[in-house]
């Protein structure tokens, strides 16, 4: 992926909104993600709004006030993202460039053109957050290399890896139509489970419950049936990255995965966090792709490209977070379980992208692809419970004596992250969080 900078990134610059300038805020000039959200008070179908410091600023508003570049003016009076998606990555570097300027305190309006951008201007305590894109497909793959190598030691001491792993980008097509939006609960969902000491499987509610925590990318453009995606158009083609996670009965997919893979203990809800971040804010914190050991087998070349080798990397912190019933009761707060980095990944989102549609498979505008568990190389780094508590043989054990080898009812978990670096401005993802109702 190119690395290109611009007077968005300047770490120096400020915003005349206060709150965008508090140190290790999520949402600084820096940054600008894109959601879509309602209010109680005005308009009931969604508008699109950028995120500054404690405030949105509703797209809509400002394109109706001829604030916005006429170019995407339209797209940005659309409930979701998806036609400012298709736009391109043209279009979306001139909207970002317009939005740094107006929310900029060295290069905002003044006097009464800085009152029309204020009147665009919504609280986000006051607004309800809703998925910012229509995504019509969703796949998810399986990129961790340390994640792979730590269930399959489970399933296959002797040969963790499967033999295709390092050469080909794993996945599974997902289910669009259960994404929801963080802060929507998740209820344990039913299916078949076959105990190892029971002669047949039963039907049942899940009992080895656990989140996942990936990075969701967000296609742009697409491509048409037929056509490929080369590797070194991923940055034209990838908008921007939520966090994601992609809930997991793991007893319903022990018995059900072979042979075909991943369908009932995946599909009832995978969240995603409001907010999208662009791959261009995340330019200053983009890395070389993961070093790959001399004896791994170099990939094929479609998945080579001397960009993506340089830059395909993301230097994002991502964490885990559980906050108990008994937790919440006593007035205590979320306690951090884990903290990786997508550095550590196998496969790049843009390599993703390129062996997704490498066959001709057409990918079209919101569509997401889920990076698969982010988990390092330590405990502290696993990026779910099933490797954390290795199948549950080693729980995690919380302050308050409550130990966990898969959630409980009543388990908030709550996904977090962020992007820094010397001399860049630290940006976030914001929050992914999802509290476990009971079975119905």
């Amino acid at each position: 992926m190119a690395l290109t900078l611009n007077s968005t990134h300047d770490a120096a610059r400020r915003s005349w909104i206060d709150s965008a300038n508090v140190p290790d805020a999520d949402f600084p000039l820096q940054n600008l993600p894109y959601g879509a959200f309602t209010t109680a008070n005005g308009h009931r179908t969604p508008h699109l709004g950028v995120a500054i410091g404690d405030k949105i600023l509703d797209l809509h508003a400002a394109a109706t006030a001829g604030l916005l570049p006429a170019s995407v003016a339209g797209a940005c009076q659309e409930p979701t993202l998806n036609a400012l998606m298709a736009a391109g990555a043209g279009a979306w570097s001139e909207l970002r460039a317009r939005l740094s300027e107006l929310l900029g305190a060295d290069s905002g309006p003044t006097g009464e053109p800085r009152s029309r951008v204020e009147a665009c201007l919504v609280p986000q305590r006051n607004a309800t957050m809703h998925l910012a894109a229509r995504t019509r497909d969703y796949s998810d793959f399986y990129a961790s290399i340390h994640h792979a190598t730590n269930v399959g030691s489970m399933l296959r001491p002797d040969n963790p890896l499967l033999p295709n792993y390092k050469w080909i980008p794993i996945g599974y097509h997902g289910r669009a139509s259960s994404l929801v939006v963080s802060g929507t609960p998740v209820r344990r969902p039913h299916g078949q489970l076959k105990p190892a000491d029971a002669p047949e499987p039963v039907f049942g509610p899940c009992k080895n419950f656990d989140y996942e925590l990936e990075l969701g990318a967000f296609v742009g453009p697409g491509n048409a049936l037929g056509e490929r995606i080369p590797l070194a158009s991923a940055p034209a083609q990838l908008f921007g990255v939520s966090l994601l996670n992609d809930w997991s009965a793991r007893d319903l997919q022990t018995w059900e995965y072979q042979p075909l893979g991943p369908f009932l203990a995946k599909n009832f809800a995978t969240s995603l966090s409001p907010w999208i971040v662009t791959f261009e804010a995340l330019a200053p914190f983009r890395a070389p792709a993961l070093a790959r050991p001399a004896s791994d087998p170099a990939p094929l070349p479609y998945l080579v490209d001397h960009d993506d080798a340089a830059h395909g990397g993301l230097e994002v912190t991502l964490e885990v977070w559980l906050l108990t019933a008994k937790m919440r009761l006593a007035g205590e707060g979320a306690h951090r379980i884990s903290r990786g980095n997508f550095n550590t990944m196998y496969w790049t989102l843009g390599q993703m992208l390129a062996h997704h549609a490498s066959n001709g498979c057409n990918l079209s505008p919101g569509d997401l692809i889920g990076s698969g568990t982010v988990s390092g190389p330590s405990r502290d780094s696993r990026g779910c419970l099933l490797e954390y508590t290795w199948r549950g043989t080693d729980p995690l054990r919380l302050p308050n004596g409550e130990e966990r080898k898969f959630l409980a009812d009543g388990d908030e978990v709550i996904f977090r992250g962020y992007a820094e670096r010397a001399g860049a401005r630290r940006i976030g993802l914001g929050e992914c969080r999802g509290l476990v109702l009971p079975a119905a």
